[in-house]
């Protein structure tokens, strides 16, 4: 075989197998690239719930931040169980820079449940709402209430799949850690 047939074999062969990981990252991408702590926080868009205009936001709007990004619905039992806990969170480190998303992932048409829901139950934090089911996706959640606790640097530092009581000792303490980190 000839030098010039042997580099056509290479390039077939390289072109084979990158088509083959083309391949294999679409298709079995999650499975490849799990979303848990130590991997970057996925981009996502939800709409803002205020009452003005609508806007939508991503995970790059608080980039060099930390994020306790929560989603959530209205129909969750755990969701209400663990919303004051939330709540208390974002009102004793959110002056200090920490930033509380909670994206509803109830169905497009709620957004007056939601509403009322964050009313009801007294939410200051910031309310986001995506109904398409992407965010579920692209986060690879299992259920609701999920919790993605995220780094300054916009890697996920900690999941909670479930209700959990965030303004724990433990959980104050790992936030404040993080509030305390240099932004990259």
């Amino acid at each position: 075989m000839t030098a010039r047939k042997q580099w056509y074999v290479v390039g077939g062969v390289v072109v084979v197998l990158a088509v083959a990981l083309f391949i294999a990252t679409r298709v079995f991408g999650s499975d490849l690239f799990p979303v848990a702590p130590g991997s970057k926080a996925p981009e996502f868009r939800a709409a803002t719930m205020t009452s003005g205009s609508k806007t939508t936001k991503s995970i790059s709007d608080y980039r060099g931040q930390v994020v306790l990004l929560n989603m959530w619905a209205t129909w969750c039992g755990p969701c209400k169980q663990e919303m004051p806990g939330i709540q208390a969170l974002h009102e004793s480190l959110g002056p200090l820079g920490l930033r509380v998303v909670a994206v509803s992932v109830d169905d497009p048409g709620l957004e007056d449940a939601i509403r009322a829901f964050v009313a009801e139950h007294k939410l200051t934090f910031e309310i986001l709402h995506e109904g398409s089911g992407k965010i579920e996706h692209d986060y690879q959640t299992s259920g609701i209430p999920e919790t993605f606790l995220i780094g300054k640097d916009g890697v996920i530092r900690k999941r909670v799949i479930g209700a959990a009581q965030w303004n724990s000792d433990a959980n104050v303490s790992l936030v404040r850690g993080l509030l305390a980190e240099d932004a990259p």
